[in-house]
Order: C-alpha cells, then sequence, then structure tokens
C-alpha cells in the first residue's frame, strides 16, 4: 500500500494522489489510471522501477590509463538505481517523498529520493531535423485542433516548437487542456503525435524518429547553409564545374563569388542573384520559405537567378545548382543566347552531390521535457524546501529523472530539461487536473540530506526494495546509447 484514504463511502475510497481527489469503487482505477482501489487499500497500478546497470551488446573495452582494476566505467555509479518511476507523489504537498532510500557508493552514504511530480508547470521542446517550412515563428501549434503552443526559432537545420506550458493546461477550455496534456504525455512517452502549424505544414513527431512533413518523411538534415556548403565542397567542384548555386533559405551561397571561390581563383561568371547580397557569395531572401528547394518555395532552381552579365558569362559555361541536403540537383549550360538549359549531370558532379547527402545527418526528432519542480517535490525532501534547492545549484544534489541525466537551468527554483528518449517506457503519467506526471530523484550524501533537514526518520536501506512485491528491477535502457522503439 502507498498511501491510506481520506475518506470511504459505500465500499469507496477517495485517493488523495493530486488535487482531483476520486473516489475509487473496488477493483477499478482512479481517473489517471494509476491508482486503484484493491480489496479496500489505495495502490499504485504499475511497480516501482529500479533501474539495474548493464554493459551493452557486450562490447569490449579498452583501458584509457595504466595500472590497477579498472571496470571500464568513465563514471562510477551504482550497480542499482532507484527511479521515481511508479512511486508516488507527495501531494497534498507535506508529506514525505514515498521513497527516501540510502546506499553506500565506494564506501560514502548516500541518499536518493524519489518523487513522481505532478507537473501543472511543464512543457517540451522539440527539435525537428529539417530544412522543410513548417510554419513562421510565433505560430500557434494545434493537435486536433486545439492551440498547444507556438513555433519558436529555428536552429542549424533544425525548426524548433515550444509546446505544453500552464497557460494551455490550465488558461483555455478544457478541451485544451485536456488535449494539450494527451500531446505532452504522448510525446514524453515517444509516441507519434500530428501536429498543425497556422499558416504553414502538418508535421507527425515522434521522438528518435523522423519527421514526416505534409506526408512526407524527412530523411536528412542539411550539411550547412549554402554559404558554409560551399566553403566545404568548394574543392572538389574546382575544375569541374564553373558555378555553383547552393540554393538555401537562410543563406544561399555563389561559387565563384564566396571567399573559398576567390581564393581558388574561380573567375567570375557574370551570374546574377535574386535576394539581398550580404557578404561576397551569400546571398539572403533569395525566395520565400517553403518545402521545396532549399527550405524555399521553389520547384524551379532557375527562378532565384536574374539574366547573366553578357560581359563576362559565355556560352556552353557549366553551372550546378543543388540544396544544402543534396536532395535537389541539376546541371546546366549557357546556349548561345545565355541562358542555363539543363543538361545530363556529368558523373563527377554527381559524386559530389552525393557527397552533399552522406555528409548530412539522418532527421530526427527530438524531445526535452521542462517541467519546475515547485513546493510540492521541494517540500518532500525537505522541511525547509530552499535548502534543497541551493543543495542543487551548489552541486551537492543531483537531480535526475528517472535514471536520466537532467539539465538544471541556472537561476531561481529547479527548473530541468531531459530527454526523453533515455528514459524506461512508459516513464509519463497524468492526472486530469490536468497535469503531467513525472519523475524526479535527488542523490546526495547521506551527511548533506541531514543538514539540509531531510525527512531522516523515512529513510529505508535500499535492500528493503529489491524484494518488495511492489518493485520492479529492470535494465537500464541508458545503457544502450539508441533510442527505444
Amino acid at each position: 500500500m502507498l498511501t491510506e484514504p481520506t475518506s470511504a463511502a459505500d465500499d469507496k475510497i477517495r485517493c488523495d494522489a493530486c488535487p482531483v481527489m476520486c473516489y475509487i469503487k473496488p477493483g477499478a482505477a482512479g481517473a489517471c489510471d494509476r491508482y486503484a482501489n484493491h480489496n479496500g487499500e489505495l495502490v499504485r497500478v504499475d511497480p516501482h522501477i529500479v533501474l539495474e546497470r548493464t554493459v551493452s551488446h557486450g562490447g569490449r573495452l579498452v583501458p584509457f590509463q595504466a595500472g590497477g582494476d579498472w571496470d571500464g566505467k568513465l563514471v562510477h555509479e551504482p550497480d542499482v538505481f532507484v527511479t521515481a518511476i511508479g512511486a508516488g507523489t507527495t501531494y497534498p504537498d507535506y508529506k514525505p517523498a514515498p521513497f527516501i532510500v540510502s546506499s553506500e557508493i565506494d564506501g560514502v552514504d548516500m541518499v536518493t529520493v524519489v518523487t513522481e511530480g505532478i507537473f501543472s508547470y511543464c512543457g517540451v521542446k522539440v527539435k525537428i531535423d529539417t530544412d522543410r517550412y513548417l510554419g513562421p515563428e510565433t505560430a500557434t501549434v494545434r493537435a486536433q485542433g486545439e492551440a498547444i503552443g507556438h513555433v519558436t526559432t529555428s536552429e542549424y537545420g533544425s525548426q524548433m516548437l515550444s509546446l505544453g506550458g500552464v497557460h494551455h493546461l490550465t488558461g483555455g477550455s478544457k478541451k485544451e487542456g485536456r488535449v494539450t496534456c494527451d500531446a505532452l504525455m504522448d510525446l514524453s512517452n515517444c509516441k507519434p503525435v500530428e501536429l498543425t502549424i497556422d499558416g504553414g505544414a502538418t508535421v507527425v513527431v515522434q521522438a528518435g524518429y523522423p519527421p514526416i512533413v505534409n506526408g512526407v518523411p524527412e530523411e536528412r538534415m542539411r550539411v550547412g547553409c549554402g554559404s558554409a556548403t560551399i566553403g566545404m565542397f568548394a574543392k572538389q567542384w574546382h575544375g569541374k564545374v564553373d558555378e555553383v548555386v547552393v540554393v538555401d533559405d537562410h543563406i544561399t551561397g555563389v561559387l565563384s563569388e564566396h571567399q573559398a571561390g576567390k581564393l581558388l581563383d574561380i573567375p567570375d561568371t557574370g551570374i546574377k542573384m535574386k535576394g539581398r547580397r550580404s557578404t561576397p557569395g551569400r546571398y539572403f531572401q533569395v525566395a520565400e520559405p517553403g518545402t521545396g528547394w532549399g527550405g524555399t518555395g521553389i520547384s524551379d532552381p532557375l527562378s532565384v537567378l536574374g539574366p547573366f552579365d553578357p560581359t563576362k558569362a559565355r556560352p556552353g559555361m557549366a553551372m550546378l545548382m543543388v540544396s544544402t541536403t543534396g536532395e535537389h540537383a541539376a546541371y546546366y549550360e549557357l546556349d548561345e543566347a545565355l541562358r542555363p538549359v539543363e543538361r545530363p549531370m556529368p558523373a563527377e558532379l554527381r559524386l559530389s552531390v552525393e557527397r552533399i547527402q552522406e555528409n548530412c545527418e539522418p532527421a530526427l526528432c527530438t524531445v526535452l521535457f521542462m517541467g519546475g519542480a515547485g513546493g510540492s517535490l521541494r517540500a518532500g525532501v525537505t522541511d525547509n524546501p530552499v535548502r534543497l534547492t541551493r543543495s542543487v545549484k551548489d552541486a551537492l544534489t543531483r537531480v535526475t529523472s528517472g535514471g536520466a541525466p537532467v539539465y538544471v537551468w541556472p537561476g531561481g527554483g529547479i527548473t530541468f530539461m531531459v530527454d526523453v528518449t533515455r528514459l524506461p517506457a512508459g516513464a509519463f503519467g497524468y492526472v486530469p487536473t490536468p497535469a503531467l506526471v513525472a519523475p524526479i530523484e535527488f542523490t546526495l550524501r547521506l551527511s548533506d540530506y541531514a543538514a539540509l533537514g531531510g525527512h531522516m526518520d523515512h529513510v529505508r536501506p535500499l535492500a528493503s526494495l529489491k524484494d518488495s512485491t511492489e518493485t520492479r528491477i529492470m535494465p537500464s535502457l541508458r545503457s544502450t546509447g539508441e533510442p527505444r522503439p
């Protein structure tokens, strides 16, 4: 039994694990499907997870320093780690964390405090590897027609979304809050979610898998912007073609004008580009953004060109046009009127396009869960919550989520982010307030835990968990270094 019911009526028991306070009849579960009435007792439906570290794939380990017995680990960690998955919560805030577990690591007495936090203040940051235009910055992102977030500033070869947050969970209609909660939980549990962006695309996002943009699976992210592509491959084009244009929504590159081309003594070709010229060989805004060449809206690359300068161009001059992923490429020669005419691409240029493709990394979706550990979490660790915050900032306390490492933001509070692919399956849940439920663990020396006012009367040894029927020991998924399916 994890917690006592606060009241009973007609054989029902009242769950106090979240603010909904469900009455649960015998043999049934609450609205969250996480707690149930089992013979009059309130129990956690899912078992508590303890991770057992494993060496993945049986790979041979090579020591990096001579002398002594080395077990192959770069960082010394306990062989068994207590996670908060399936542990239960501290609601209504005054209760100690469900499991406060002591263990000895390298002769040092440690304690791990675990809680399934109820996060109203939470969301996910989504990185989508694609050059395809998903939508304008600040555009609303929707799931099932409901607003759940917005497009934020793009990064190098990736589009970024910010989803969730208390505004969408609690600040709109009941349906908006429910849909937001469902989408966040599915994304955090590595399930596919279809999103639509106002004024933009429809995209299917699943952590660890390629995005599907307007029904088309993305294969690769760009090797670089148009200018960077010129710099990387200029030598491979030297002597094989007179001009190269790398079409890119952000920075389109032109070989003959680029500094790389100048250093290779590539002569001026008289090419004229549309868009806004930046530094030599770099052009902004050559076309509107879209899902065509280089993240622009064009299907005909010649539409970004003006007429060639007849004082510098010559008939027969060869030109390669290529996108930043190598997905689109075409070869042209100028006719007598100095107009580009498409020709079959020479094999040596085809090899350079394939080299661009080879240097593009596989396109994936990355989902980072982000939450703020507030009063209930901290009070479950210590009766003076600010001491826990200070201990985290002073690096005396390590924060993890489901055993996975997290990034804790500087500044006030305990605001953390975690890569959801590094947690065991099904680590995230929900309560219908609505809010997400996510595991969080605090690990520190036992002496430091006592000093910050920890709940010392509730500390229990690790051995007490291993034989418990409410606990399941499973291998760590983090040892493989691969996203789970």
